[in-house]
């Protein structure tokens, strides 16, 4: 039975996840008469932070009014569908762009899920009999039937003196700002906010006006340096020569894009050598159709020439893999390859069991493309670790590793505060969040002392008023 609410309660918001983590994206607008769950971001990472998950909902499922989803990444809408399991029945708002994506993100875990809790009970290394995944495919599909779209910029109310609008956000394809009004007040998300120089993407659009912005801080202790593509070439001739491959975990959406397109590029020029180049990912190869057909119908956060650089992927030396079969033969490839397959920060996926194969060999390289939330395999690795865990044994860690932070599509500290500073109205509250505690209290510092606002570092389930 749905709970009644009181209407005349005051609005508050509350910090449900990504609260001294990057993942877990969930915050909740409570007006009283009106529940909104921006994100429902699913927790990776450290164990602390994953049992998250597992834990019941701090509000009744069943009384959330709308989910708005900022983008497609498991950490923003892995956990809708438990959410569902769990008695959720309201709308679920979205651009189109992050829609196609997220069917193919959230359908993707389920079966991620289902078969890892199969394998481990099979294994005998789960420490739970028997192992279950945290939804299924019918839990998914419930979930997907509750999406109903909308276009960027368009004005949509959802429920007496509350509206939402989305902006680009310039992250990965219809990733999205989401700005609130809750009755005279107006409550702003950054998601996960973009970069200015996106090969894919238009650079996000200005802050919405906000009273209460809250807004990420994933390198808001750092500056990406600029860009060197001599990393990632020197690294795959290094390899080649020594007759190993390179393994590069990579997420499924948008990072796979930016690496074909860097390999191609590397390639033409003549840099490193003409190797196979497989994508070992169902997940990536559909969302790389995504971008194809947002490109072909002239996607409003895509750039003009996104079109004819994802058709020039498509050379001789791309393999899409999408067996088992396949994939299982790349755990050793007969001749020095690239292979690129999620999960990013290898946490699940076929990487997974490209790396236990691998990483024993000198000759091989894992090449890490992107933030490596703590916790992570990809974290160990990028950390020196000498071996990782996998599957319930320890994997000696004698395989090169190497980190390029070119394909970072994060805004650093610098990035985002140049974002923030372009608000036409300076918010009254700045809640900084999405980060690693070191990173938060960096960007609340830079905000309080070089913009002067207000900026805080909420806490976990944290309640605070918005009007």
């Amino acid at each position: 039975m749905r709970t009644v609410r009181d209407p005349a309660s005051t609005a508050a918001l509350t910090f449900l996840g990504a609260v001294d983590t990057v993942t877990g994206s969930r915050f909740l607008i409570d007006t009283g008469g009106v529940r909104v769950l921006v994100d429902a971001g699913l927790y990776q990472g450290l164990a602390t932070h994953r049992r998250r998950n597992w834990e019941s909902f701090p509000v009744d499922p069943a009384t959330i009014d709308h989910v708005v989803l900022t983008h497609a990444h498991l950490d923003h809408t892995g956990y809708l569908p438990r959410l569902v399991k769990d008695g959720f029945r309201g709308r679920v708002t979205c651009t189109v762009g992050t829609a196609e994506l997220a069917a193919i993100v959230l359908r993707d875990s389920a079966h991620l899920q289902q078969e890892d809790a199969r394998y481990a009970n099979a294994a005998g290394f789960s420490k739970h009999h028997p192992a279950l995944p945290l939804y299924d495919d019918h839990d998914v599909e419930q979930a997907l039937q509750l999406i109903e779209p909308v276009d960027l910029e368009h004005l949509l109310a959802l429920g007496p003196d509350v509206s939402l609008t989305l902006r680009s956000a310039g992250h990965i394809l219809g990733s999205a700002t989401a700005a609130l009004r809750v009755g005279e007040h107006r409550v702003a998300f950054s998601g996960d906010l973009g970069r200015p120089h996106h090969p894919l993407l238009r650079p996000p659009a200005d802050p919405p006006e906000a009273d209460t912005l809250v807004v990420e801080s994933t390198y808001g202790d750092r500056q990406h340096p600029p860009p060197d593509p001599s990393v990632l070439a020197e690294a795959v001739r290094r390899t080649v020569a020594r007759g190993g491959s390179v393994l590069v975990p990579a997420f499924a959406v948008d990072r796979t894009e930016l690496v074909l397109l860097e390999l191609r590029r590397l390639m033409e020029r003549g840099d490193i050598p003409d190797v196979p180049v497989f994508v070992d990912s169902p997940m990536a190869l559909a969302a790389l159709d995504c971008y194809r057909r947002a490109a072909s119908r002239g996607g409003p956060d895509l750039r003009a020439e996104a079109r004819e650089l994802l058709a020039d992927l498509d050379g001789p030396e791309v393999h899409a893999v999408h067996d088992v079969e396949g994939s299982m033969r790349l755990n050793r490839p007969r001749t020095p390859s690239i292979i690129i397959s999620a999960s990013g920060m290898a946490t699940g996926g076929r990487v997974v069991h490209h790396l236990a194969h691998q990483l024993p060999d000198r000759r091989n390289c894992v090449v890490l493309t992107g933030y490596q939330a703590e916790g992570t395999r990809g974290r160990q690795l990028a950390e020196g670790a000498r071996q990782v865990k996998i599957h319930g044994h320890y994997v000696p860690v004698r395989a090169e590793v190497v980190s390029v932070t070119d394909f970072s599509v994060h805004a650093d500290a610098h990035e985002t505060i140049a974002w923030l500073s372009r608000a036409s109205v300076p918010p009254r509250t700045v809640y900084v969040v999405h980060g690693e505690p070191r990173s938060a209290a960096a960007l609340a510092r830079r905000v309080s002392e070089e913009l002067g606002w207000t900026a805080v570092v909420p806490s976990y389930c944290e309640r605070v008023l918005v009007d």
